[in-house]
């Protein structure tokens, strides 16, 4: 399950404190260092010095919030990164602009652990640069305290039934890309009449007083404030465990289906350090540890065995194929499509 989030600034703020006194007593304990760049809450606990006792490589970890932080954070030039893991769109744009090292898959072994439906993905074609990490959907939850009926579809998200009751998330990407979707366009869509038609849904969405948000999201659902809301899969699966009357499900007509991957940024002077470090991320033990903590679904399949039948049955973590068929990853826009969502998403917001 995933921590909260006042546990995750205390460990922060416990990291940095120890770094700045102990810099010189790290360097001196461990033969090499990698820096690994990452989101928050998003690796077990205890997995890290684990790794760093037994094949004495320090792990120097820095978090970021969203793929846009983290090619900053990749670009800047301010720390050379060893191991990074970016989203499936973000590894497609890295590839493009050569900022990526190509993995030397001999040195991971691991690596044929993993399921096959994560494996060569459009972004990067033979996995010549990056492994799957972890994945998961964007989709919704409901209380069933209040929504008596199965829910099943996006359109439920446009019911007048549910005026006052609707949460999305306040995401660009997501929001139109959930709009596009329910139309039964593709999440990638560039086609400026099937944006506008998006468009036009958010807007009517929008004057059924839904609201948008991102962390507390969990909070108005678990108080029962709001009655639906889109979220991240991590998120809605945990909540569901943890309260009877929450659901959560992956819309019939598809939804964004990502992956977030490990790469090697371009310039490493760490490599065989970095892959050995993605080989030990890609083991079945830790890569069931991972999940198991933060909730997102796993994408080694020697992992997902050992998971509870409530996890591996359940069609909110493991889709059908029916439905995972309809999901999409996103894809990366060229600066003039990225200016068609832009200008939509104005329009939405104000």
């Amino acid at each position: 399950m995933k921590k909260n989030k006042l546990k995750l600034m205390a460990m922060l703020i416990s990291t940095l404190f120890v770094v700045n006194l102990f810099v010189g007593c790290r360097e001196k304990k461990y033969e090499t260092t990698i820096n690994f760049l990452n989101w928050g809450e998003n690796i077990a606990e205890g997995l890290i010095e684990e790794f760093e006792e037994q094949y004495n490589i320090g792990v120097n970890q820095v978090f970021v919030d969203d793929n846009e932080a983290m090619y900053q954070e990749l670009i800047s030039g301010k720390t050379q990164y060893d191991v990074a893991v970016p989203g499936d769109y973000m590894v497609e744009r890295l590839i493009a602009e050569d900022r990526l090292e190509k993995l030397d898959k001999d040195k991971i072994p691991n690596w044929t652990q993993l399921s096959e439906d994560n494996l060569n993905r459009s972004f990067d074609q033979g996995n010549v640069y990056s492994l799957p990490y972890m994945n998961g959907t964007i989709g919704i939850i409901y209380n069933k305290d209040i929504i008596k009926e199965p829910i099943d579809s996006w359109e439920a998200m446009w019911s007048p039934e549910y005026k006052d009751e609707i949460f999305v998330l306040d995401s660009q990407r997501d929001a139109i890309g959930m709009a596009l979707k329910k139309l039964g366009y593709s999440i990638n869509s560039t086609n400026s009449a099937e944006l506008e038609e998006a468009k036009k849904a958010l807007i009517e969405q929008k004057e059924l007083g839904t609201i948008y948000g991102a962390d507390n999201v969990k909070d108005l659902m678990i108080s029962g404030e709001r009655a639906i809301a889109m979220i991240w899969s991590g998120e809605g699966l945990t909540l569901a465990d943890e309260y009877n009357n929450l659901e959560y499900i992956v819309p019939k007509e598809g939804a964004n289906f990502w992956i977030d991957s490990l790469v090697i940024p371009k310039g490493t002077a760490n490599k065989d350090a970095a892959e050995i470090f993605i080989n030990f991320l890609c083991a079945k033990d830790s890569a069931y540890r991972i999940a198991e903590e933060i909730g997102y679904t796993t994408p080694n399949k020697e992992a997902m065995k050992e998971q509870p039948d409530s996890v591996k049955n359940n069609p909110g973590a493991y889709m059908p194929k029916e439905v995972m068929d309809k999901c999409e990853g996103y894809k990366y826009l060229t600066q003039d499509e990225l200016q068609m969502y832009d200008a939509i998403w104005m329009d939405v917001k104000s």
